[in-house]
């Protein structure tokens, strides 16, 4: 089992917290928060270990997991790395494109691994028809939120859009060509609505729009290629995948054909992936220790992780434009 300790008790750090405690993958030695009355609190209630020094904990673990506000992930990872220890650390990366280009080379100079926290990857609705997506070349993402104060000290486009950005890049193998986008501050300081138009080398366009200040939640993306639709939701856990092939000589009574402008008659069919009911979480923590004993590579790397984060500042950039 590997040894670790987690950095901040927050919201999601209690969550980490509970399921690497669960884990057989790992074993909890404890953890550190600046907030000292908070992490009493924590390690009465649940009884991990509090350790009041951040050094103590990363001598004891081989794995940091850093569950710290973003403008603390570079300075986290950065001493751990140095520690020899492997970071798991959530999204996004860091707070600047440099820090994760630093955290990249450490991590190469160290010969430590890291994973990124982009959960919907482990969505049992993405990993349905993650297979079944090759080479789209329209996608279009709405994730809606009801406003919460919680992350409102990131743009919406490091707190929601960049999911939606990293689950893109993992299915479009292209480099990004252009971006156009335009965001507005409604509530926060930063923008809380945001649409971006992405285009690809290979000529594939993403339309992405993210608001935390919506009336209900929804977190849904469609994507476009040829002889299929596939269409996802994420919050429900639902997938729907409608495909095209060439007509039969002899449609049956039941068949649906579409005839196009060139006369060509195509049926249409659907198909109803298995979705296997998972915990994301726990499976993106699990995959690390994994990759970490079969010295493979993470399923979100630090580099795509460091992709996903430069493609969202582009986006917030062009905002300015």
């Amino acid at each position: 089992m590997l040894k670790v300790g987690v950095l901040g008790a927050g919201h999601l750090g209690k969550i980490h917290l509970r399921l690497l405690n669960q884990s057989d993958q790992y074993q909890l030695i404890g953890f550190y928060d600046p907030d000292e009355i908070n992490a009493k609190k924590v390690a009465a209630e649940f009884g991990y270990s509090y350790f009041e020094n951040i050094n103590t904990l990363m001598d004891a673990v081989d794995v940091v997991d850093i569950v710290t506000p973003t403008l603390s992930h570079f300075d986290c990872a950065k001493k751990a790395i140095e520690k020899g220890k492997h970071i798991f650390i959530e999204k996004p990366i860091t707070n600047t494109f440099e820090e994760a280009q630093q955290l990249l080379e450490l991590s190469q100079k160290h010969g430590i691994k890291g994973q990124v926290g982009h959960v919907e990857r482990f969505n049992p609705a993405f990993l349905a028809v993650k297979d079944k997506i090759e080479n789209p070349m329209f996608i279009e993402t709405h994730r809606l939120a009801e406003f919460n104060p919680r992350g409102t000290d990131v743009p919406v486009v490091l707190d929601l859009m960049i999911h939606d950005i990293d689950a893109i890049l993992s299915v479009v193998h292209s480099e990004v060509k252009q971006i156009n986008a335009s965001g507005v501050s409604v509530i926060s300081n930063s923008p809380d609505i945001a649409n971006a138009r992405v285009e690809f080398e290979n000529g594939c366009v993403a339309n992405l729009t993210a608001s935390r200040i919506s009336l209900k939640n929804m977190r849904k993306s469609r994507f476009f290629q040829k002889d299929a639709y596939i269409s996802i939701d994420f919050l429900e856990k639902k997938v729907e995948v409608v495909k095209m092939k060439d007509a039969p000589e002899q449609p049956g009574d039941f068949d649906m054909i579409l005839q196009n402008a060139e006369g060509e008659k195509k049926q249409i069919y659907f198909e109803n992936p298995e979705i296997e009911i998972n915990n994301a979480i726990l499976d993106e923590l699990e995959t690390f220790a994994d990759a970490i004993n079969n010295d493979t590579t993470p399923v979100v790397s630090l580099e795509q992780g460091t992709k996903a984060l430069q493609v969202a500042l582009q986006i917030i950039e062009s905002f300015k434009k």
